[in-house]
C-alpha cells in the first residue's frame, strides 16, 4: 500500500488520464487512507504560520480566518489543509476546526494567545473529516468543549478508525440550529446538508456579516463530493447564497469568498449533474462515462485539489447516473 501510495502521489496527473477507471479507485484510497494517516502529536519545533502555509486575515470586527495555501496532499504532515477560524466575543473566543493534527491544534491555539487573553470557550467541528478534527486532541487536552453535529462522533469513531483508534471527538452534539453567545455576541450555527452526511454545520457571525461554511464550500479548488450528496450540496449552495448575500464567507479550503464563491461552486456541480444525466441518456457504463470527460475543462484548469476530479466523476456517474436509470 505504501508502495501504491508513493507512485500515486508522485504519478497523479499521469495517470488518471491513462487509467482513469483504477485511479479512481485508487486516489479514493489515497484521500481516505493518505489523509488521515496518523500525524505526530506533539508540537514541532519551529512551527509558525509561514512553515504550515497559513495566513491569519482578519475578516470582521474580532473576527480571523486562518486560511491555507497548500494544494492535496500536503508535503508534510504539519502543513495545514483546511482554513480555520477564530471568533473572539466579549467573554471568550470560539474556534472552528482546528486542522489536522495536535501540533497544528497547538498553534492555532498560541495564535489565539496572541490575540486576545480571553479563554476560549468552545471549538466547533463543521463536519467530521479528519482535516478538520484531527486538532482536537489539542483542544482536548486543554480541557475545551468541542461542538459537532449529527453523527459526527460515530463517524469519526468508526471512519476515521484506521487513522487514529481514539479520536478526540465532540462532546456536546447538536441536532437542531442552534446559538451560541460569547457575551452579547451571537454566533449561530446551522445545519445544512451536501458534503458529508449528516454532520455539515455551518456558523454565522450576524454583527459582522461573516459566515464560516465549513466544506460546503471549495473556493478555486476541486471539491470532494464521495461522501456526500450532489444534488443536497446544490439546494444548499443555492439556499446559502440568498440568505447570506451580503456576507463574507470563509470556505473549508481556498481563499476568503463571497455569495459568487458559492454560486460558482454550485455551478460546477450543476455541470456534473448535466454530465452525469447526459451519460444516462447514451447509455454509457461507467468506464465509458469516465474516459470521456477525463480531460478536466478549460474553466478550471487553475484549481487545486486536481487529484479529486475524477473522483467527482465518479460520484456523478453513481449518484445520478445509475439512479436516473434505474428511475426513468
Amino acid at each position: 500500500m505504501e508502495k501504491v501510495k508513493k507512485i500515486i502521489l508522485q504519478q497523479m496527473n499521469h495517470l488518471w488520464r491513462k487509467s482513469l477507471a483504477l485511479l479512481v479507485g485508487t486516489v479514493v484510497s489515497c484521500f481516505l487512507v493518505i489523509g488521515i494517516q496518523s500525524y505526530t502529536t506533539a508540537q514541532e519545533p519551529g512551527l509558525t504560520l509561514e512553515t504550515s502555509l497559513l495566513t491569519l486575515e482578519q475578516v470582521g470586527d474580532n473576527v480571523y480566518a486562518l486560511i491555507s495555501d497548500t494544494d492535496y496532499p500536503p508535503a508534510n504532515e504539519n502543513i495545514a489543509i483546511c482554513n480555520a477560524g477564530i471568533i473572539i466575543g466579549d467573554d471568550g473566543v470560539l474556534i472552528i476546526d482546528p486542522f489536522q493534527n495536535e501540533a497544528l491544534g497547538n498553534l492555532l491555539l498560541s495564535e489565539v494567545a496572541k490575540l486576545t487573553d480571553l479563554p476560549v470557550k468552545y471549538v466547533l467541528n463543521t463536519h467530521y473529516h479528519f482535516d478538520h478534527t484531527g486538532g482536537n486532541k489539542a483542544i482536548q487536552a486543554q480541557e475545551i468543549p468541542i461542538i459537532g453535529r449529527g453523527t459526527i462522533r460515530e463517524d469519526m469513531l468508526v471512519k476515521n478508525q484506521e487513522s487514529d483508534p481514539t479520536p478526540a471527538v465532540p462532546n456536546i452534539i447538536i441536532d437542531d440550529d442552534s446559538t451560541i453567545w460569547l457575551g452579547d455576541r451571537v454566533i449561530e450555527l446551522e445545519e445544512v446538508a451536501g458534503h458529508s452526511g449528516g454532520t455539515d454545520v455551518v456558523a454565522y457571525i450576524p454583527d459582522a456579516k461573516v459566515l464560516f461554511a465549513g466544506d460546503i464550500l471549495f473556493n478555486q479548488k476541486f471539491p470532494y463530493t464521495a461522501d456526500g450528496d450532489i444534488l443536497k450540496w446544490e439546494a444548499t449552495l443555492d439556499y446559502l447564497s440568498e440568505k447570506y448575500s451580503d456576507a463574507t464567507i470563509v470556505p473549508g479550503h481556498g481563499t476568503t469568498g463571497d455569495r459568487y464563491s458559492l454560486e460558482s461552486l454550485k455551478g460546477y456541480l450543476y455541470e456534473l449533474e448535466l454530465m452525469a444525466r447526459k451519460w444516462q441518456e447514451l447509455g454509457l457504463s461507467e468506464a465509458e462515462a469516465l474516459e470521456s470527460a477525463a480531460e478536466i475543462p478549460e474553466a478550471y484548469q487553475d484549481y487545486r485539489f486536481q487529484g479529486l476530479y475524477p473522483i467527482n466523476l465518479k460520484t456523478a456517474y453513481e449518484q445520478i447516473t445509475l439512479k436516473s436509470s434505474s428511475n426513468p
